[in-house]
């Protein structure tokens, strides 16, 4: 396929500065308050932990009109040594270009490949420009299993609130695990690292005029590496502190990107997943320690309340998509008090596998699928947080657990549907 084009004066700068062992990406979009702690953080994890390797540091800019991108070279810290006990560091190549095609973070992540193609890098690591918990540690264990493990694929692994990052816990993880045989507990991360190998491999797929240019980026690394057999892993980081959302608001928009995609590529590697049962964990790097996290709010009657509602008036939707046992089973929830409201695993496993299934068959239109999916995935996360309530981190972590056994029993249901 061709590629992007990329500016005269990002290749005149391709040029000067020839090839190169380390490259790490991180796009932005009017991010002038966050971005100089990225960058800080990257130089000096940079220079800690590969002071002999030749790196660089590429700032992919959707537009910004705050001065983001002229917040990178100011960031650079000229003087290492008030932060390293021994100073001994190659100088930190920096760049900031606006990047070109469709507005999203993929073709962000686009530019950041064709530069580490043409540099001929050995590893990558991208990481979000509004990080405010990152540390030089990120920087060696994203890329540290690429250049001495042979990895092609470091996810991350965040402790995150027992409420935070719910569509990933209840829909994502489970799904990507059962499909793909993986335990990658953070699909949808928004923090990489991979190989040159695979970044160059990302580049070979037309896919950089659809929605993975937009918003589908994350979860279609994922998945590509996982589907076409690179070897992975993860690495534990920490807190990952960032602006989180309450789960009751309005998630059409989010849900529709997210498990949008991800029914798109169930069609792509469906010849795959098929084949595949069960799962298996892959390896974790990093020091796994107890650390704090931004409490997240919750609104329970707020879900319960769309719930119902989308009981009430989408039924009529749902028997293009569902059994009729489990509409049963949903209207029967309606008239259930908090106090006595569940949503057990099984029916929201095969509720999921469902609307894969109407997705892959088309019975209707893409926004008006997941748009009816919407209430259901709120009735879930209420069920979860009111079962939740009392639990610690370890005991929460059990529930998501059995929760993907669920998922990997009910795959015959999806695959004796699918066809």
């Amino acid at each position: 396929m061709p590629d992007a084009a990329l500016r005269d004066e990002v290749r005149d700068w391709i040029s000067r500065t020839g090839r190169a062992d380390i490259l790490v990406g991180v796009p932005s979009y009017n991010n002038a308050r966050t971005i100089g702690h990225v960058v800080r953080a990257v130089q000096a994890g940079l220079a800690k932990y590969f002071p002999d390797l030749k790196a660089v540091l590429v700032n992919s800019d959707g537009g910004s009109t705050d001065g983001t991108t002229l917040k990178v070279n100011e960031a650079v810290i000229p003087d290492l040594s008030p932060l390293l006990v021994s100073h001994k560091a190659r100088a930190l190549l920096t760049a900031a270009f606006p990047y070109h095609g469709m507005p999203g973070k993929g073709s962000a992540f686009r530019t950041i490949f064709e530069i580490a193609r043409e540099l001929d890098i050995k590893a990558c690591a991208v990481v979000d420009s509004d990080l405010r918990s990152i540390t030089p540690e990120w920087i060696e264990l994203l890329l540290k299993p690429v250049l001495d493990g042979g990895f092609d694929y470091v996810a991350p692994l965040y402790r995150r609130h027992k409420y935070d990052g719910t569509i990933t816990n209840s829909i994502v993880y489970p799904l990507t695990r059962a499909l793909y045989g993986k335990r990658v507990r953070q699909p949808i991360g928004g923090d990489f690292g991979f190989s040159g190998g695979l970044a160059s491999f990302f580049l070979t797929k037309d896919v950089w005029e659809t929605d993975v240019a937009r918003y589908g980026i994350d979860i279609w690394m994922t998945t590509t590496a996982l589907a076409n057999g690179f070897k992975v892993c993860q690495s534990f980081l920490g807190a990952k502190i960032h602006d989180p959302k309450d789960p009751s608001a309005d998630l059409t928009t989010m849900l529709m990107q997210v498990v949008g995609s991800a029914f798109d590529l169930m069609d792509t590697y469906d010849h795959v997943w098929k084949k595949r049962a069960g799962s298996e964990p892959v390896p974790t790097f990093g020091f796994h320690y107890a650390v704090g996290v931004e409490p997240v709010q919750v609104n329970i009657e707020r879900m319960l309340d769309k719930y119902r509602l989308g009981v009430a008036e989408l039924a009529g939707v749902w028997e293009k998509v569902l059994p009729a046992e489990t509409i049963s089973f949903l209207k029967g929830t309606t008239g259930l008090d908090a106090a006595r409201f569940h949503l057990p695993d099984e029916v929201w496993a095969r509720t999921v596998y469902s609307f894969a299934i109407a997705s892959h068959k088309r019975v209707m239109g893409r926004g008006d699928l997941l748009g009816s999916f919407t209430p259901l995935y709120l009735g879930k996360t209420a069920s979860f947080v009111l079962e939740t309530g009392e639990s610690g981190p370890e005991e929460v972590e059990e529930k998501i657990e059995r929760l993907c056994h669920v998922f990997e029993r009910e795959k015959t249901f999806l695959v004796n549907g699918w066809d």
